[in-house]
């Protein structure tokens, strides 16, 4: 931006006002974000234990037929899912905490850091890669009770994944 400087001329207190704008901006739109991201966290966790749960309950019970409900069920975990890592792959590139890593070893030694700069984002991602395979894999299969068991399979470890790497400290105020 110095090299150019002296063919834009502009004043220095309009200068500072554009800065000033551009962080007010990006503060904003990181707080939204953050906020949607952990409310639909809510969301998310209900429909995958939901969608689970209706699977295990098919395979176990042997269910003869597979609905447009359990479809819409497991369709609706899997989208939620994806706009949920969508949302924390966005608040991941906006948070003042990525600054963290420049620092060497002290995302590596704190453990909140490193909850939630590799091991959440690390773990999300696989569940949401389990939750596509798992409902690509029921779409292949003939009989309901194998639809079921690749969605209960699939998302209940996908569903494990979520709850084990949740910063639970943080949604409770404990922190």
């Amino acid at each position: 931006m110095q090299k150019y400087e002296k063919y834009l001329k502009i004043p220095h207190k309009i200068k500072k006002i554009c800065i000033f704008a551009l962080n007010f901006i990006k503060n904003v739109m990181y707080q939204l974000i953050k906020e949607v991201h952990s409310l639909s966290a809510y969301i998310v966790l209900v429909v995958l234990f939901l969608s689970t749960t209706n699977a295990f309950i098919g395979y176990f019970t042997k269910k003869e037929t597979y609905q447009l409900k359990d479809l819409r069920l497991n369709l609706f975990a899997l989208i939620f899912a994806h706009i949920q890592l969508l949302l924390g792959l966005l608040l991941y590139v906006l948070t003042p905490l990525l600054a963290s890593w420049q620092e060497g070893k002290m995302v590596m030694k704190t453990s909140l850091l490193r909850l939630l700069l590799l091991e959440h984002p690390l773990i999300m991602i696989t569940a949401v890669v389990l939750i596509t395979i798992g409902w690509s894999k029921h779409k292949k299969q003939d009989t309901p009770r194998a639809k079921f068991a690749k969605i209960a399979l699939f998302y209940g470890i996908a569903f494990v994944l979520v709850l084990s790497r949740l910063p639970w400290k943080l949604w409770w105020g404990l922190i």
